[in-house]
């Protein structure tokens, strides 16, 4: 399924596709955001990052249907890092689209951007992200105790990282 998916810059037409994401709380809470955000909000956020480097986000395509967003966030060059988030929609979770889709990432963060590090936030209780993370070699570098309020309760957080020298492909 690899070779089926792709990557394409998130363009301002995507911002619906977006929205209906970032407006849903099953997707948000694993973003650790409220589900709150207005078309005009995100259209602010989608024009003031066109102007920063420290951000790729991408459209993620399966046989040119939109299945997901995708990017790499505060990108540090001179430190070669950058942080990992993804967000599958949910007509299209369990599809195993997301293992595919942050081995691309991953590719294009290291051979492309030429990073050292890539690393990312999830809660303990988000089983499968964690499994499908480790597939691809993220390794836990440490726990945040009770650091994101998920569903109505404080969740421990855990801090993953892969470092070019550890993945393959």
């Amino acid at each position: 399924m690899r070779n089926e998916l792709q990557l394409r810059p998130v363009e301002k037409e995507d911002l619906e596709f977006i929205h209906k994401m970032r407006t849903n709380p099953d997707v948000m809470d694993y973003w650790f955001s409220e589900p709150y955000t207005t078309m005009e909000r995100l259209i602010k956020s989608y024009e003031d990052g066109q102007k920063s480097e420290s951000h790729r986000q991408f459209i993620l395509y399966h046989l040119n249907e939109k299945v997901g967003y995708i990017g790499l966030f505060d990108i540090h060059f001179r430190h070669r890092n950058a942080e990992f988030a993804i967000m599958i929609d949910p007509s299209h979770q369990g599809k195993g689209y997301a293992t595919d889709a942050t081995r691309l990432m991953v590719e294009y963060g290291f051979n492309q951007l030429n990073l050292h590090k890539i690393s990312l936030h999830v809660i303990n209780v988000n089983e499968k992200a964690i499994h499908i993370y480790q597939k691809v070699g993220f390794i836990t570098e440490g726990q945040l105790k009770k650091h994101f309020f998920v569903d109505g309760s404080y969740h421990d957080a855990l801090i993953m990282s892969l470092l070019r020298e550890d993945y393959v492909s």
